[in-house]
């Protein structure tokens, strides 16, 4: 049985809860989706701060199922974008049907990816389907997409507080992260994140969020 501590837990006042529910919200409204970087470093400190914000996020049964593989080397960079060009190259002239190429059109997306070996850092995020014993036996995760989800979720959060853009990336199928990483058998990829500094003049496309009349239901 666990043992339990006492909760440190700073109350605010109502007006300082909705000040920085307000400032928050205004923090992350300014996020984007940035797919020009800038080759820029980034302190390998704030990677670190980074991603143990990620690791804070909650989880099933605690397990905490991911593992965060942090590339910077130029080799592996440039390893990883030909291995995902020539995923998305397959998608997008064949396996993504009309609808999907259409409402990509917009964004000014395709198959290049400069980007992977652009951005000083990537991010790939493996999660674990299940443990491994000392003695090599399985121990079972709960929740696994589930958590390893919340976890992107703070991990973007944490970029973009830091000052810093990031772009989700999901070349599909990702199993040559796996390869190229040498990841045990019981990870499998989830996100590749690249992560720096924007590129000068880096523009993005104008986009409106849905309001919160979308997407807020009260009951």
């Amino acid at each position: 049985m666990s043992n339990f501590i006492k909760l440190e837990f700073k109350p605010y006042s109502e007006e300082q809860i909705l000040t920085n529910s307000s400032a928050f919200l205004e923090l992350m409204n300014r996020r984007r989706t940035v797919r020009d970087f800038s080759a820029k470093s980034v302190s390998r400190e704030v990677i670190e701060n980074i991603i143990m914000t990620a690791s804070t996020a909650p989880s099933g049964a605690h397990k905490q199922p991911w593992t965060f593989c942090v590339v910077s080397d130029p080799v592996l960079k440039k390893e990883i974008r030909k291995a995902a060009e020539k995923e998305e190259y397959e998608n997008y002239h064949g396996r993504m049907d009309k609808q999907w190429i259409e409402d990509l059109a917009y964004l000014g997306t395709d198959w290049h990816k400069p980007f992977l070996e652009t951005a000083p850092y990537l991010i790939i995020v493996f999660k674990k389907l299940y443990d491994i014993t000392e003695k090599g036996g399985k121990k079972q995760n709960y929740y696994v997409n589930e958590s390893v989800g919340i976890a992107c979720g703070f991990l973007l959060t944490a970029i973009h507080n830091a000052g810093l853009c990031a772009l989700t990336h999901t070349p599909s199928p990702m199993g040559f992260l796996s390869k190229i990483l040498k990841r045990p058998v019981n990870e499998r990829p989830y996100l590749l994140i690249p992560l720096g500094y924007p590129a000068e003049n880096c523009e993005v496309p104008e986009l409106k969020r849905k309001s919160d009349k979308q997407v807020i239901t009260f009951y």
